[in-house]
């Protein structure tokens, strides 16, 4: 059986569906995925071992001159690959109308949510089959719902399994204990303090670990430069595509991260990880697995605290995120 699925962005949301395949490779054996998803994210998709092909779109880019898009060489070329195969099954496991029009360029039966819990009720107009999947639960178990009512199996009742093959990104030679924060995100009320990152480096390098600082940006390397002007023990890592900062990831004892897609590939690969939220929640698209911790800033009274920027974050002080990256670890352990 072959099933093609969309689910283009963001990095987080692709993230999530890896669950779903490998609750539907154990149910059905032999079943083969293709996958749709946004050149920015194309890595990911083939680092399960479920997937055949990934079919890399790009929507974001082509959305800046869609007419010139619909007629250019790079349209053409994804509408013949998206076509070549034979699918017994097309999923939209995104739920938008932009994922809905790129399944019906593909002659097979279509499924998707249905325009009660879809996130865009067009959408569902386009389907075949349409499901009900409640609002209410994790993004990771909404897909593993859908896939499961896709398919006709019964969604398992432990946690999701990202079955990552992690021998893709090795990183070779010995290594000291090291941490990984993640520092960089889009939304600025989203940030942590970076006075507050500086104090954070300060303890765990204190604490006999090394930190390495990835980054997408130049505000991001600027701002990674300025904490490893504190020490030697804090490294600005060289600008890495996906799996190269999975490799960082895979190999560290833990990870602190704001509310990033990143943080997200570190709970699929199992690092304890702290996860900083203020202005959102983390109950419904919160990273998901094994030894993780999410911090609200809401959860903390502010007291006396001088106020900090972005001041939604001010209460979630460095100690107390400390304190909860050493539980975590003692219970990890």
């Amino acid at each position: 059986m072959r099933v093609l699925i969309i689910k283009t962005s963001s990095m987080g949301d692709v993230v999530h569906t890896l669950p779903a395949l490998t609750d539907a490779a154990a149910a059905i054996p032999g079943i083969v995925f293709d996958w749709v998803v946004e050149e920015g994210f194309a890595e990911i998709p083939g680092w399960h071992p479920a997937v055949d092909k990934v079919i890399p779109v790009a929507i974001r880019r082509w959305r800046k001159s869609p007419l010139a898009a619909v007629k250019g060489i790079e349209w053409k070329a994804f509408k013949t690959q998206i076509r070549k195969e034979n699918y017994d099954l097309v999923i939209d496991a995104q739920g938008l109308l932009k994922s809905a029009i790129l399944m019906r360029l593909v002659k097979a039966p279509r499924a998707g949510m249905d325009s009660e819990t879809v996130r865009e009720k067009i959408a569902a107009w386009f389907y075949h089959r349409k499901f009900h999947i409640p609002r209410e639960q994790h993004a990771v178990e909404r897909t593993r719902q859908l896939f499961a009512a896709a398919l006709n199996y019964d969604r398992p009742t432990s946690r999701g399994d990202y079955a990552i093959d992690c021998s893709k990104f090795k990183l070779g030679g010995e290594r000291e204990p090291y941490a990984v924060f993640l520092h960089g995100t889009t939304r600025h009320d989203k940030h942590w303090p970076e006075t507050y990152w500086l104090e954070l480096c300060k303890q765990a390098v204190d604490a006999g670990y090394e930190i390495r600082l990835p980054w997408g940006s130049d505000a991001e390397r600027e701002r990674a430069q300025r904490l490893a002007a504190l020490t030697d023990q804090v490294k600005v890592l060289p600008r890495l595509n996906l799996q190269g900062v999975a490799a960082e990831l895979q190999y560290a004892n833990f990870v602190v991260s704001v509310d990033t897609g990143l943080g997200h590939l570190a709970a699929a690969l199992n690092r304890p990880t702290v996860a900083l939220y203020g202005p959102t929640s983390p109950d419904l698209v919160g990273t998901y697995g094994a030894n993780q911790c999410h911090l609200l800033a809401g959860d903390f009274p502010r007291g006396e605290l001088p106020a900090t920027d972005p001041v939604v974050m001010t209460s979630l002080t460095p100690r107390r995120v400390w304190q909860a990256l050493t539980a975590l670890l003692k219970e990890s352990a």
